[in-house]
């Protein structure tokens, strides 16, 4: 198989992937909602949350730097493996041992303290695994990253159902969490033995390097956490689980949305990256303003149709209990509207090599997040909560397009948002009229679903939004342009 099809196998896998452990995923959550109720899952969210933090601490970037370190010609791929797992392994166990023991600390329940001894040892297998999926990435085989993801939700789910029928409670919950990740790191350390024996090897000299490449990206992904986390753990600390687990099943729908945007800023990324360094700025502008527009034709009837439609989402997903999440839902669109402008615009910062530029501005809204989160959390619940996220996600939206805008004197044409407002607005005008008589079951939620994207899409082509030569060339995608250096322009 030439460089080309490994290319776009690769990508089809990590794709098809994603959207079955996505599904998994969301049945996991649908099964424990339901299982443990408000309270319940709002401990549940409240360990995972809190971990998280420890566990992002010790991230290092160390998927990218696996990459970075064996990439090209080397003779020592497999000591630089070795002392990657190594470092990998010393690096999480620091931070992550800190969790059991601070979480004392914290007022919270013997459920989320005990919760949280349980489960931080499931923290540390994925941070394992980032050193075999960068090993993956380098030798175009991420099938085996996909099917171990896809087991380890296939567990997940075995672990719920077993936990409901013997009525385990969140313990269980948690127990199957660990199983999954135990899952995960297995078949992924298996299917590595395809290329390498990784083990264990601790070689200062290499740390150093590793040290070296990784800190900008852990400060970057520290601050990232701050203004997108923080939320959640300060809503455990100030309001009731009940209000945490409204706003954790939310945050489950959010994280789904916004896997769209960043693979697809993941396939566009290399094509930004080529043009600018071959001075074709021509073109960087061009893919940018495609890419823009796409993120634009998605969002805004997502936007909209959210207005009408979000409780019954919740509810499909979470549960009657989890309603009132609705209205979250809501407020939170404007956030993930904001993270899918942004991210084109992230993505092509890094393209023109220009993220350390960001850091300060990661720095502003990560203290200015904190603070706000501080002022109207403890006053407004999650509803201050959504609000201070919008503000973030807004805020580094803004700060990447002026990046942008300042080294490669880019500004986006704003066309297609009119045409695609309109659309939208006619797609809600339906729902208006229509969402409260048939989104009470399933089958009307789909039949809404169906018929809103029909009139959206067809009112965007009429307005031009779309056109005929862009639908010919979803459907027929020829093999020349896949292999292209400027390949897909009709993006």
């Amino acid at each position: 198989m030439n460089l080309t099809k490994q290319v776009a196998h690769n990508t089809l896998i990590q794709v098809s992937g994603k959207i079955i452990s996505t599904i998994l995923g969301l049945f996991a959550i649908a099964l424990i909602t339901r299982y443990l109720g408000r309270d319940g899952f709002g401990e549940y969210t409240t360990v995972i949350t809190f971990l998280t933090f420890f566990a992002v601490a010790a991230d290092f970037g160390l998927t990218l730097v696996t990459v970075q370190m064996i990439s090209g010609k080397i003779a020592n791929e497999n000591k630089i493996l070795n002392n990657l797992f190594g470092f990998r392994l010393v690096s999480a166990l620091f931070f992550l041992i800190l969790a059991p023991l601070t979480v004392s600390f914290f007022p919270y329940s013997a459920a989320i303290k005990l919760g949280v001894m349980i489960t931080f040892v499931s923290f540390l297998f994925p941070a394992l695994n980032q050193v075999l999926i960068g090993l993956f990435q380098k030798k175009l085989n991420m099938s085996s990253d996909a099917i171990a993801e896809m087991l380890s939700r296939i567990i997940l789910l075995v672990g719920i159902l077993l936990t409901k029928k013997f009525n385990i409670g969140l313990n269980g919950i948690l127990l199957s969490t660990l199983a999954s990740a135990f899952t995960s790191f297995i078949f992924h350390y298996i299917f590595s033995f395809k290329f390498t024996k990784i083990k264990l090897e601790f070689d200062w000299i290499i740390w150093k390097k590793i040290i070296n490449k990784s800190w900008p990206l852990a400060i970057t992904i520290v601050l990232n956490l701050i203004y997108l986390r923080a939320d959640t753990l300060f809503l455990s600390l100030f309001r009731s689980q009940s209000e945490v687990g409204l706003y954790g099943a939310t945050y489950r729908i959010i994280d789904v949305l916004t896997t769209i945007p960043f693979m697809f800023a993941g396939l566009i990324l290399p094509i930004l990256t080529t043009a600018w360094l071959e001075k074709n700025p021509q073109y960087f502008h061009k893919v940018l303003q495609k890419s823009f527009d796409f993120m634009v034709i998605l969002i805004i009837p997502l936007l909209i149709g959210t207005q009408f439609l979000g409780q019954s989402i919740m509810v499909f997903v979470a549960g009657k209990d989890f309603a009132a999440s609705g209205t979250i839902l809501r407020i939170l669109i404007f956030a993930v509207t904001a993270i899918f402008l942004g991210t084109m615009f992230s993505h092509a910062v890094v393209a023109l090599d220009k993220q350390k530029t960001m850091i300060g501005f990661y720095i502003f809204t990560s203290i200015s997040s904190l603070a706000a989160y501080l002022i109207f959390i403890p006053r407004f619940s999650y509803f201050g909560a959504a609000g201070v996220t919008i503000y973030s996600e807004t805020l580094i939206a803004i700060f990447s397009a002026y990046c942008v805008w300042k080294y490669s004197h880019f500004f986006p044409k704003l066309t297609i948002i009119v045409k695609s407002l309109i659309s939208s607005l006619l797609m809600g005008t339906f729902l208006y009229f229509f969402a409260k008589s048939y989104q009470t079951s399933l089958g009307g939620l789909i039949l809404l679903l169906i018929i809103s994207c029909l009139i959206y899409l067809i009112t965007l082509f009429l307005l031009g939004g779309i056109s005929r030569s862009d639908i010919e060339a979803l459907i027929k995608r020829q093999n020349k342009n896949i292999g292209s250096t400027y390949g897909g322009s009709n993006l």
